[in-house]
């Protein structure tokens, strides 16, 4: 039996269900579990949340003789199921501060599923499931804020923003492909678990600065089969997210591993989270390498003729754009500037905000110019280094870096 109480009626040996507001409103990535520790009904009294959903078979219920009026419990079956919020478009500056929290929140997730995997407990796809929706309402208002915030993880936070990186991929992926929404939402799904395996890895290995072994990288060859199994062992988990796990190393000429699958036996979900997994891999800073800028990685990516599918790596690009947000390019006029945002009509004119002029070989005051407004055009990409250019991140991101 299922109620809906008033926080201020919350005690240890409860069961949460479910919280009565946004998932960034409470302060837990997970919304079912018992309550154990007094801090967290603190930190639930404190947040936005005045309402909770509580499992009275699986915990306490409200204290003997407790005043509750019949106005401020309701009990059911089942939680009936919120209309879903229209995600109305919003500019990058504004969304890109969302995706920022949920991105942090995210982060908090899969640590928590990769310690709990290495730890022997079972998969529960269903917890993961508000993030999932969370991330996918992102990308739907603005697709290149979260995508793009995902991409600036330090190296040691490599492998678990590399999930949700891929989770927000997938999803605009899918879109671009006009999968249906279940579809979408599954595709997420297989994005945010298909490293799983990695927590299997000792971390020396994953976070090595150095060339692995040959013997080390075949331990980490083995992270798809790993994955495979602690999914398999899991609650709730889909077809395709299995599929995805296992078969994201594949490539479409059969040189991939662990199952040497080629164009004709891979999935089209395996050739999607084979993309999108290279992609956010090349771009993040990781232990021994810099990321590439994002233009200059969709350049040598379309260079690897028998790596992806021609048709899945096409409306990747359509997703992300020939110069996603973060490319450092140079326009005709010789000015220096990074995208921040996709054009709405063509890949060719993004919105660039210049900082830099090649002809004084200065600085200049940052200008956001709409290429599709403008009689500017792409001249290239450019390498920030060569010019002394650090930390160009900062001109799209702000704050966030």
């Amino acid at each position: 039996m299922l109620k809906k109480i008033a926080v201020e009626h919350l005690r240890l040996g409860m069961h949460l269900q479910a919280f009565c507001g946004a998932w960034l409103d409470h302060p837990f990535w997970r919304t079912q579990f018992v309550l154990s520790d007094p801090n967290d009904i603190s930190l639930i009294l404190e947040s936005p949340i005045r309402e909770v959903w509580i499992d009275v078979s699986r915990g306490l219920d409200l204290a003997s003789g407790e005043a509750v009026t019949e106005a401020e419990m309701i009990l059911v079956e089942e939680i009936p199921p919120a209309p879903p919020a229209i995600q109305e478009k919003t500019s990058f500056g504004d969304e890109v501060k969302r995706a920022a929290k949920i991105c942090a929140k995210g982060k908090e997730a899969v640590v928590s599923m990769f310690q709990e995997a290495r730890m022997g407990k079972a998969i529960e796809a269903e917890a993961a499931a508000p993030l999932v929706e969370e991330i996918s309402n992102s990308v739907l208002r603005n697709p290149g804020a979260l995508i793009s915030l995902a991409r600036l993880k330090t190296a040691d936070d490599y492998t678990f923003m590399h999930s949700v990186a891929v989770c927000a991929l997938m999803i605009a992926l899918a879109r671009q492909l006009g999968l249906d929404e279940q579809q979408t939402r599954d595709a997420g799904m297989a994005g945010l678990l298909h490293d799983l395996g990695k927590a299997m890895i000792p971390m020396e290995i994953l976070n090595k600065p150095g060339k692995l072994t040959d013997e080390e990288f075949a331990i980490v060859k083995a992270h798809p089969a790993e994955g495979y199994k602690l999914l398999l062992s899991g609650n709730g988990v889909s077809q395709m997210t299995l599929d995805v796990c296992l078969h994201h190393h594949e490539k479409v000429d059969g040189s991939g591993y662990p199952e040497g699958l080629n164009s004709e036996s891979m999935s089209l979900f395996a050739k999607m989270g084979a993309v999108c997994d290279v992609y956010d891999a090349v771009t993040s800073n990781r232990p021994y390498k810099a990321g590439w800028d994002p233009a200059e990685s969709i350049k040598r990516m379309a260079e690897w003729k028998d790596h992806f599918d021609p048709v899945i790596f096409q409306a990747f690009v359509k997703s992300l754009g020939i110069y996603p947000v973060g490319s450092f390019v140079r326009l005709e006029s010789g000015k220096l500037g990074v995208v921040t945002e996709q054009g709405e009509q063509s890949l060719l004119k993004p919105k660039v905000k210049v900082f830099f002029s090649t002809k004084s070989q200065a600085y200049i005051n940052p200008e956001t110019i709409d290429l599709a407004r403008s009689a500017e055009k792409i001249a290239g990409r450019e390498d920030a280094a060569k010019w002394g250019i650090k930390d160009i991140d900062r001109y799209w991101a702000g704050d966030k870096v």
